[in-house]
């Protein structure tokens, strides 16, 4: 990876594992339909307005379909999953649940045949898996009916988050991080926005409800999805969202610290197995120089 790529790549990590408290915030505030669908209208409409301030040219002639596909699936199937769950299961176990993104991509990359999976990268995702089964040992919370729940509706945003980066990867490489953000996010809004009618938004929220929710639309929604996208056509999905890894990592720490979540010895063994795992998979690893024997 270039190091722009790779300061890229620690940005998403970084913002995304610290959104887990905002989307608590918001959520709480706004309802988990709410707060996805606010969240997608306003992270679209900020690029729109930003693009249209710095006359940024834009191309949509991808199709509606396209652009519709990536949010009903990487944005909305994958933020309306993290938004109920959250919640429900605790910041940590739905952090732990994230770092499955990068395997199911990777599967959906080898079907469609998108990518060419070395050894070195299967090696980086099978030890990000052990530290993902290290990390969950025994959840914090009653393992009920909801708590299940819960885990199904984190997985299932999984499965549409690996989807819908291949999907962009196979069907939007002509276009631009800034259109498929921007379409997508839009096309997100739209598809959730109905379901406002079968779970409102709870009450009146206040001033800093909405600095909460424009936190994470603008920073970690309009910014980390152009930065996302982009990388995603620079280094291909399964490299780009292997960053999943790292957001674990991140959030679990945060959740720890700040929402006094436990987090055993053997947990932190977990962390260090992801964080190998997915310098493998990156590539980040210096390579032996080869010494050619003297004749």
């Amino acid at each position: 990876m270039k190091p722009s790529e790779l300061a890229a790549y620690l940005f998403l990590a970084v913002a995304w594992g610290l959104s887990f408290l905002l989307v608590l915030h918001a959520v709480a505030a706004f309802g988990w339909v709410g707060a996805v669908t606010l969240r997608c209208f306003i992270a679209s409409f900020t690029l729109l307005i930003v693009a249209r301030v710095s006359r940024r040219k834009l191309d949509f002639s991808a199709g509606w379909r396209a652009f519709a596909a990536v949010g009903a699936t990487t944005v909305a199937g994958q933020l309306i999953g993290l938004s109920y769950a959250t919640p429900v299961i605790g910041t940590a176990m739905a952090a732990i649940l994230v770092a499955s993104i990068p395997l199911f991509s990777m599967l959906i990359g080898q079907v469609w045949g998108l990518e060419k999976i070395s050894p070195q990268s299967l090696l980086g995702m099978a030890l990000g898996f052990s530290g993902i089964i290290i990390l969950v040992g025994f959840p914090a919370v009653p393992v009920t009916t909801a708590f299940v729940i819960g885990c199904i509706a984190c997985l299932l945003g999984c499965i549409c988050a690996a989807f819908g980066s291949n999907y962009a990867s196979r069907y939007l490489q002509g276009s631009g991080s800034w259109e498929i953000t921007i379409g997508s996010f839009l096309a997100g809004g739209i598809i959730t926005l109905p379901f406002l009618v079968v779970v409102p938004i709870p009450g009146t929220p206040g001033l800093e409800d909405f600095a909460y929710l424009f936190g994470l639309a603008i920073i970690m929604s309009a910014l980390t999805y152009v930065t996302y996208f982009r990388l995603v056509s620079l280094i291909g999905a399964t490299k780009t969202i292997s960053v999943e890894f790292v957001v674990t990592v991140i959030a679990v720490i945060v959740g720890t610290v700040a929402l006094d979540e436990p987090l055993s010895q053997i947990q932190l063994l977990g962390v260090f197995i992801i964080i190998a795992g997915c310098a493998l998979v990156l590539g980040l690893y210096p390579k032996r120089r080869v010494t050619p024997l003297l004749p």
